[in-house]
């Protein structure tokens, strides 16, 4: 429907995807408490180390970006306004040591998500608290998630709380049950078999 009406909202859709008018919930575990006394960021692994506060982290320097998401389960939301800190902001304050090429983005319940340290450090990768203008729903990801904009979704961790920066790709919590390891939209790099 969507394509035939406008054709310059089909050419941000890529293959095998259709627009969705809300945002699917789509969750591997629960909804993980938050208590911003308690809740706290690490970078650990092949950095220097870090640790923040949720007011530590909220207070550094903050970005707004608008991105289009793509689901591998074939939706796509368009027009997405995020608020938070790059990825390459925080990962600076980290001090990623040079044999890091790698990282898992992780989150409690054992979540994790895996992507190249190039990849994460576009100037479109963020850590997001607000979605919309508002802060993100606890459903979504809320309070902090990655939003990779270049990926299949999956690849923006919910909840995340942690970065581990390593020497060598390993494989997150989809991708060890059949996810592609690059999933990129474009390419429909949904499922480990294409690989």
């Amino acid at each position: 429907m969507f394509r035939k009406k406008d054709p310059a909202m089909a050419a941000r859709i890529p293959p095998g995807q259709h627009l969705t008018r809300g945002w699917p919930v789509l969750s591997a575990s629960p909804i993980p408490p938050f208590d911003p006394a308690t809740w706290r960021f690490r970078c650990s692994g092949l950095c220097n180390g870090a640790e923040w506060t949720w007011d530590e982290f909220r207070a550094l320097p903050q970005t707004s970006i608008t991105s289009d998401i793509h689901c591998v389960t074939a939706w796509s939301k368009l027009d997405n306004a995020w608020d938070g800190v790059l990825f390459s902001e925080v990962a600076k304050r980290a001090g990623i040591k040079p044999e890091a090429t790698h990282a898992l983005v992780k989150a409690p319940y054992d979540y994790d998500a895996n992507l190249p340290i190039d990849a994460l450090m576009d100037d479109d990768v963020l850590f997001a608290w607000n979605h919309d203008g508002e802060p993100l729903e606890p459903k979504h990801g809320g309070p902090l998630r990655l939003v990779v904009p270049k990926r299949y979704f999956w690849k923006s961790t919910k909840w995340a709380n942690e970065i581990e920066f390593l020497d060598h790709d390993q494989r997150g919590f989809w991708e060890v049950r059949g996810y592609h390891n690059d999933a990129f939209p474009w390419e429909e790099q949904r499922y480990s078999w294409q690989e």
